[in-house]
């Protein structure tokens, strides 16, 4: 097949792991394939000495760097920005994350949708006075650190049954309600236009009675490692068979997604969604992700290329506005499957089998 005649040039800047997970040969070489040359980007450098390029794909924070964007895009006024710092910057506060499900208007006909009760704690008196909380927020919690910006630091919580296991952690905090779920997470990963939900393993459901039995706080870590054999024999928890949990509706999954790309203005993200058991049809939002691993995600090269070309094409075409991509179709598309990435900071999910398949459905 000949090599397409117009060639655009993606540069990316990602930290070392992102970058080996991310930057495959079978992505590098089916976008070039399509005319899309992905070229990384030294960090080290300056931006404005590298290039030209006419799109920036980046997953480096900073206050260096994002001068170094705004100078980028002045020097190269026609150069795409995937995307804005300022936009992901939100995500990066476990308070501020959440607040924009509430801004979401969509219309659900047998479903409701939110966020769970929580409250971010700077003083370690009001950590450990529970009834300083306010209504909704009691045991059990589920502790976040406050900044979640991609750090081993950031990826540390626990699940705390009472004061005892407050001791152990250290303000700002976020304590979020924890809702049993069925010991089912869906994760859904949006990529542009193109929207993909995966169920996978969470934390187990925890009983009234087991809860006046359980002490302290337990690491996510030590929940995942908790032996086949305490698990199964109800030790701890009451654990849902993933096989037997039904997907969220289509539609919300799909409207919620494309809800959240308006109102952050963000094209690469995903976001974890959980069944509240005590009213079977809501829905709450327990984290979003930017960026997130999608190399594990089936087909990823074809539809990150896609969203290259889509997006590359919309701005020659001059129907793409910058830096910030705003470009938009009516079409929706959904697919479900049982494989997914690990955590990317929310509940602890369990690896992806290699029997789990794609189920694609579009709306």
């Amino acid at each position: 097949m000949a090599e397409p005649t117009r060639r655009f040039a993606v540069g990316y800047a990602l930290a070392p792991k992102k970058q080996q997970s991310f930057i495959q040969d079978s992505l590098v070489n089916l976008a070039r394939s399509r005319g899309i040359d992905l070229v990384r980007i030294d960090v080290e450098k300056p931006l404005v000495e590298q290039g030209p390029f006419d799109c920036v794909l980046h997953k480096v924070s900073g206050e260096d760097w994002t001068k170094q964007l705004k100078e980028y895009s002045a020097k190269n006024p026609t150069a795409l920005v995937i995307d804005s710092p300022e936009a992901i910057e939100r995500l990066h506060n476990r308070i501020s994350m959440l607040e924009v499900v509430n801004e979401l208007e969509i219309e659900a006909e047998n479903e409701s949708f939110g966020i769970p009760k929580q409250i971010v704690i700077y003083e370690s008196e009001k950590l450990l006075d529970p009834s300083s909380w306010g209504e909704g927020v009691k045991f059990p919690v589920i502790a976040k650190p406050l900044v979640a910006d991609g750090s081993a630091k950031s990826h540390k919580m626990s699940l705390v049954f009472n004061r005892e296991g407050l001791k152990k952690l250290k303000p700002p905090i976020v304590l979020q309600e924890f809702v049993n779920h069925g010991g089912v997470i869906f994760k859904v990963y949006v990529v542009g236009d193109y929207v993909k939900c995966v169920k996978r393993k969470s934390l187990p459901d925890v009983s009234e009675e087991k809860l006046r039995s359980l002490e302290g706080s337990l690491s996510f870590s030590q929940v995942s490692n908790l032996s086949t054999h305490e698990r199964d024999g109800g030790k701890y928890y009451k654990l849902m068979d993933l096989e037997e949990a039904e997907m969220p509706p289509e539609s919300l999954i799909t409207d919620i997604a494309h809800g959240l790309q308006r109102a952050t203005k963000l094209h690469l993200f995903n976001f974890d969604v959980i069944r509240d058991t005590r009213i079977g049809n809501r829905y709450l939002v327990i984290d979003i992700n930017y960026f997130p691993g999608y190399a594990k995600m089936p087909s990823y090269e074809t539809v990150l290329t896609d969203f290259f070309w889509d997006v590359l094409d919309k701005k020659e075409t001059g129907l793409c506005k910058l830096p910030v991509i705003s470009c938009e179709k009516k079409a929706r598309k959904l697919v479900n499957n049982n494989g997914c990435e690990g955590s990317d900071g929310s509940l602890p999910v369990s690896p992806p089998s290699r029997e789990e398949t794609e189920n694609p459905i579009q709306v």
